[in-house]
């Protein structure tokens, strides 16, 4: 069977597509700053609920207001939650190139809401500082020290009494995927920082990381990938990190497996599962990150959705969304059964 030119996509998604990505461009000044008063106006707020919805509820949790840093908790109420006697629980980082979106945009608080029905689980949707106001490191210095704030004994009441701290999973989508990808590094060298949390899974659903290369997927989708080009990835990534000279794309954190990759052979890097799809840009360096992880000696999955575009699991119209829940949650429940419980 010959592959196909272009995804197929039913029109509700195109269009989302399209207008997202129109938003994008217009607001993405050529001096490197965004236009936050044109982004608000075309936002798409959900505000948390504490009164059940589809079976989550959901609340807002300060972490340091000094710098905005809070969370979206998702806790589900079904009876099947409920009678577990105990639940995983989700870190999760939002897309959006590190310039965009937030944990109380409406499609993300869709998704989360899906994943905390559906898995089930415990979910934290992270809000973390965004570039270019904030740049490297400080989106993952946010997400570390949510882990570091679930981990403390104080802040335990804000958690359902059968959450397992011990079967803490880290995700996130695009640039989402890139955080849970660094939190999950820093999390395993500094185990010892930790009394109760133990990372033992990352989901990182088409992270994103590029190079200072033009890849045979980013050359040949150009002009197909609705929601991926050079040019804005390009501009994203000057725009995430610190101005500085003999500072490109082949940064550690951008490009993870390349030529100034670090060694994660020693670590307690936990199971990973990895989300490709078959039109978006940055599936080659998806995968040579996949390729990567195999090398260092870690346990790692690939999934993979070959008509599918960036960013498609956010629109519940689409089968494979439901599909990749399902993967997600195999995945997980797999890497909770070997938790030895002491």
């Amino acid at each position: 069977m010959a592959k196909k030119s272009s995804p197929g996509l039913p029109w509700k998604t195109r269009v989302a597509l399209y207008v997202v990505s129109a938003v994008t461009d217009y607001s993405r000044r050529p001096n490197g700053t965004v236009n936050r008063r044109l982004l608000s106006i075309c936002r798409l707020r959900t505000s948390s609920n504490p009164n059940p919805i589809n079976n989550v509820k959901s609340f807002d949790i300060t972490v340091d207001s000094s710098r905005d840093l809070w969370f979206r908790l998702f806790i589900p109420t079904t009876d099947e939650s409920r009678n577990l006697i105990s639940l995983p629980i989700i870190v999760f980082f939002h897309g959006g190139g590190f310039v965009y979106l937030s944990a109380d945009t409406t499609a993300y608080d869709a998704v989360c809401r899906r994943f905390a029905r559906k898995l089930p689980a415990v979910v934290v949707s992270v809000n973390y500082r965004l570039a270019p106001e904030h740049r490297y490191p400080a989106q993952y210095g946010d997400g570390f020290d949510v882990l570091k704030f679930l981990d403390n004994e104080k802040n335990r009441g804000i958690l359902p009494e059968n959450v397992d701290l011990s079967c803490c999973f880290v995700a996130g989508d695009s640039a989402g995927g890139n955080i849970a990808h660094h939190v999950a590094k820093r999390a395993s060298e500094l185990t010892s920082d930790f009394n109760s949390l133990k990372v033992i899974g990352l989901v990182a659903i088409q992270p994103f990381f590029g190079g200072e290369e033009r890849t045979e997927a980013e050359i040949r989708l150009a002009k197909i990938d609705p929601l991926v080009s050079l040019s804005r990835t390009d501009w994203m990534w000057k725009a995430f990190l610190p101005p500085g000279e003999g500072i490109d794309r082949d940064h550690e954190v951008i490009n993870v497996s390349g030529p100034r990759a670090i060694d994660i052979s020693k670590l307690d890097f936990p199971a990973t599962m990895v989300v490709v799809s078959g039109f978006d840009s940055l599936q080659d360096w998806q995968r040579r990150y996949y390729e990567w992880l195999k090398k260092s000696g870690k346990e790692v999955y690939l999934s993979e959705y070959p008509t599918m575009v960036h960013a498609f699991y956010i629109f519940p119209e689409l089968p494979e969304s439901t599909q990749l829940i399902l993967e997600i949650k195999d995945f997980i429940y797999k890497q909770c059964s070997k938790v030895v419980k002491t």
